[in-house]
C-alpha cells in the first residue's frame, strides 16, 4: 500500500521537478494529483511515463490524501496549506511562509531528519530556502566534528531561483546584446542580468541586509545550531540553473583540510570533486539534474586560528527545492506514516 500524493503548483519549475523526482526515486505512490490555478487548469504535466491533467486547486478536496507537496507562493500557501492540513493531509511547503514558525519543523533530511516527527504540531513541514539547504548539508558533518563558531558565505545564485520569467529575461537579454533592435530592458530584476551580477536578492531590510541574506542566517540557526554566527552576501548571477557558494568556516577546534575532505566524502548527500588542477572542481552547469551537493576547493584559511574555505554547488531546483521536499516525504513515510 502506497501514498496518495498531491503536487500543488505542478506547472511551475519546482512543481514539475517534484513530479520528476517522485517518479525517478520510485516514491511509493498509489494515486497522484497535479494541482494548479484556474488559469492553468487542464495543462498536462508528466509523471514518469504518465501524463496528468492539472486540477483546480481552489476546489480540490484534500480529504483522504496523505501528503501534499506545495510549490506555490506564500500568499496562496497561506490560503490553501491550512485547508489541506485541516483535512488530514500532511503539507510539505516550499514557500517561506512557515519556515520561521517555532511549531513547524524546518527540515533538511541529511541534517535534522529526527525533527520530522514534529509535523504533528500543525500537520505542516517547511522546506528551507534553496541557498540554505545546500549549505547546511555541507556544514553538518564538519560541525559534528569540530563545532562551527562562524560562517561567512557569499552566494552566486542562478535565475531559476526567481522563476521562469527570470530565465526568459536572461535568455532574451543575452540574445538582445547581439541582435540590434531586440534589446530587452530589465523587468524581473532591477538591473540587467545578462553579462552582469546583481548583489540583491529579495527585499532590503533596515539592517542593510536583503531578506535572502537574513533567511540564510535564521534558517541555518534553526536547522543546524542556534549558536552558529552567520553572515551572508547573496548575489544573482547570469546562470540558468545551479547555485554556487563560497563558504568560510571558523571552528572551535582545529580541523585540517585533509580530514575535512575525508569527512565530506563520507557524508550523506555530498560528492567531493576537488583536484588541485585546472578543471578539478564543479561548476553549476555540471550539477544540473543531479541530486548531490558538490564540494570543491577545500583548503585551510590561515588568517584565523581554526578556519576552512570551500566551494559548494547544487541544482537549486532539486536539492534546493524539489528533491529536498521529496526526501522529507520519504523520511515522513518511513518514520511516521509507515505505508509503502
Amino acid at each position: 500500500m502506497g501514498y496518495k500524493v498531491v503536487v500543488v503548483g505542478a506547472t511551475g519549475n519546482v512543481g514539475k521537478e517534484m513530479l520528476n523526482i517522485l517518479a525517478e526515486r520510485e516514491f511509493p505512490v498509489d494515486k497522484i494529483a497535479a494541482l494548479a490555478s484556474r488559469k492553468s487548469l487542464g495543462t498536462e504535466v508528466s509523471f514518469g511515463e504518465k501524463t496528468l491533467k492539472t486540477q483546480d486547486l481552489d476546489t480540490f478536496d484534500f480529504t483522504g490524501w496523505d501528503i501534499a507537496l506545495f510549490a506555490i507562493g506564500s500568499d496562496a500557501t497561506k490560503l490553501y496549506a491550512p485547508k489541506a492540513a485541516s483535512q488530514g493531509c500532511v503539507v510539505i511547503d516550499n514557500s517561506s511562509l512557515y519556515r520561521y514558525d517555532p511549531d513547524i519543523p524546518l527540515i533538511v533530511p541529511e541534517v535534522n531528519a529526527d525533527d520530522v516527527v514534529r509535523y504533528k504540531n500543525k500537520n505542516i513541514i517547511a522546506n528551507p530556502n534553496c541557498s540554505t539547504a545546500q549549505m547546511v548539508v555541507a556544514l553538518k558533518p564538519l560541525h559534528d566534528r569540530a563545532r562551527i563558531k562562524r560562517v561567512v558565505v557569499s552566494t552566486y545564485q542562478s535565475v531559476s531561483g526567481t522563476g521562469k520569467e527570470a530565465m526568459d529575461e536572461l535568455w532574451n537579454q543575452t540574445k538582445g546584446m547581439y541582435v540590434p533592435g531586440q534589446e530587452v530592458a530589465p523587468s524581473v530584476y532591477p538591473k540587467q542580468i545578462a553579462f552582469n551580477v546583481i548583489p540583491h536578492i529579495d527585499v532590503f531590510l533596515d539592517s542593510g541586509d536583503t531578506k535572502e541574506e537574513w533567511k540564510m542566517v535564521v534558517e541555518t540557526k534553526k536547522i543546524l545550531d542556534p549558536k552558529i554566527k552567520v553572515t551572508a552576501t547573496c548575489v544573482r548571477v547570469p546562470v540558468f540553473v545551479g547555485h554556487s557558494e563560497s563558504i568560510n568556516i571558523e571552528f572551535e577546534d582545529y580541523l585540517d583540510w585533509e580530514e575535512a575532505t575525508e569527512i565530506l566524502r563520507e557524508a550523506p548527500g555530498i560528492l567531493v570533486v576537488d583536484k588541485r588542477e585546472a578543471g578539478g572542481y564543479i561548476t553549476p552547469i555540471e550539477c544540473v539534474g543531479e541530486y548531490a551537493t558538490y564540494i570543491s576547493r577545500i583548503r585551510q584559511d590561515e588568517t584565523i586560528e581554526n578556519g576552512l574555505n570551500l566551494w559548494c554547488v547544487s541544482d537549486n531546483l532539486r536539492k534546493g527545492a524539489a528533491l529536498n521536499a521529496v526526501q522529507i516525504a520519504e523520511v515522513l513515510g518511513q518514520r511516521c506514516l509507515k505505508k509503502g
